[in-house]
C-alpha cells in the first residue's frame, strides 16, 4: 500500500523534474496537478470503519490477514475495504419441528449470536459476508428438530421450556463455534399446536394439577385427623387426672366460694350442715301516695 503511494507521487514529482530540465522553469499548472494527484491519492487511502464492525482489507481478490479496527484506518486506495458487523444480533426463525410423539409443532423461536472479530478475516475469505444463511440459519433449523424429537409436545408447556432452550443453544454453539459465530442465547417465544392436540395437552395438564391438589387436600385432613387425635388425648388425660383429685367437700368448697363472690347471696349455715341460700335484693318499692292525694 505505502509502496504504490511513494511511487505514484516519485512518477508525479519524475515529470515535473523532467519538465523543469527541458524548460528550465516549472509550470503552476504542473506543481497544482502534482499536489492535487498526493492529496487524492491520501484521501483515498483513508477508510473508516464504524464503530462494532471491523474491515476486511480485498485488493482484487488478496485479502489481508489482518482485519481493520473501528476507526479511522489507511489502506491501499485501490483496495476494498469490506465492514462486517461484530454486534449482537437477533435472528428470528418459525420453523416447524417434530415432538416425540410425532407430532408438528410451529415453533417461533430466535437466537442471539454475534461475529467472532478474530475470525472475520476466515469467515470472509471461507463464506463471505452473507454468512448467517449459510451457517447459522440451516444449522440452527437442524439443533431446533434434534433436540424437540427427544421431548413430548407438553414439554414446551411446562419448566422444561428452559431446558429445552439450554439444549437447542448447546448443540447449535457446537455446531457453529468452530465457525466464527458466537451463540449467545436462544430464546423460545411462542409455540402453536393443532387445536385438538393443545386442548388434549392442556385437559391432562389441568387433570395432573387437580390430582395434586387432591394429594394436599389428603395430606392437609390427616394432619387435621393427627391433630384431634392428639387433643382429644389431652382432654381425657386431664378429665382422669381432675376425676381423681375431685371430692364431696372439695365440690362443696367450689360451689360455696362461686356463690360467694355474688353479693346478691348470702350463706347461712344449717343444723344438717347444708347451705341455704337467698338473695338479698329488695322488692321494688311501692309508689308511696303523693300529698296532694
Amino acid at each position: 500500500m505505502g509502496a504504490l503511494i511513494l511511487l505514484a507521487v516519485g512518477f508525479v514529482f519524475g515529470l515535473v523534474f523532467v519538465q523543469a530540465s527541458k524548460t528550465g522553469s516549472v509550470k503552476p499548472v504542473i506543481v497544482l496537478a502534482a499536489v492535487g494527484l498526493v492529496l487524492g491519492l491520501l484521501l483515498a487511502s483513508i477508510r473508516v470503519v464504524p464503530a462494532g464492525h471491523v474491515g476486511i482489507v480485498d485488493f482484487f481478490g488478496l485479502v489481508s490477514n489482518r482485519p481493520l479496527n473501528p476507526g479511522i484506518n489507511l489502506v491501499n486506495p485501490l483496495a476494498k475495504v469490506v465492514t462486517m458487523s461484530v454486534r449482537t444480533v437477533e435472528n428470528k426463525e418459525v420453523m416447524n419441528v417434530p415432538s416425540k410423539e410425532g407430532l408438528t409443532i410451529s415453533l417461533d423461536i430466535s437466537v442471539l449470536m454475534k461475529l467472532d472479530p478474530a475470525k472475520a478475516v476466515e469467515i470472509y475469505k471461507t463464506v463471505g459476508p452473507r454468512y448467517e444463511d449459510i451457517i447459522l440459519v440451516p444449522q440452527f433449523r437442524a439443533a431446533a428438530r434434534g433436540v424437540t424429537v427427544a421431548y413430548e409436545a407438553k414439554a414446551l408447556y411446562t419448566s422444561e421450556r428452559e431446558v429445552l432452550a439450554q439444549k437447542i443453544h448447546d448443540a447449535l454453539a457446537g455446531m457453529v463455534s468452530d465457525r466464527g459465530v458466537i451463540v449467545e442465547r436462544v430464546l423460545l417465544r411462542a409455540i402453536a399446536l393443532p387445536p385438538t392436540v393443545a386442548q388434549a395437552i392442556e385437559s391432562k395438564l389441568r387433570a395432573e394439577q387437580e390430582a395434586e391438589r387432591m394429594k394436599f387436600v389428603v395430606q392437609r385432613e390427616e394432619q387435621e385427623a393427627e391433630r384431634k387425635r392428639v387433643e382429644a388425648k389431652g382432654i381425657r388425660d386431664a378429665q382422669a387426672i381432675i376425676d381423681q383429685s375431685l371430692t364431696q367437700r372439695y365440690l362443696q368448697y367450689l360451689w360455696t366460694m362461686t356463690l360467694n363472690q355474688n353479693p346478691n347471696v348470702i350463706y347461712v349455715a344449717t343444723e344438717a350442715n347444708l347451705p341455704v341460700f337467698r338473695t338479698t335484693e329488695e322488692p321494688e318499692k311501692k309508689s308511696m301516695p303523693s300529698a296532694a292525694e
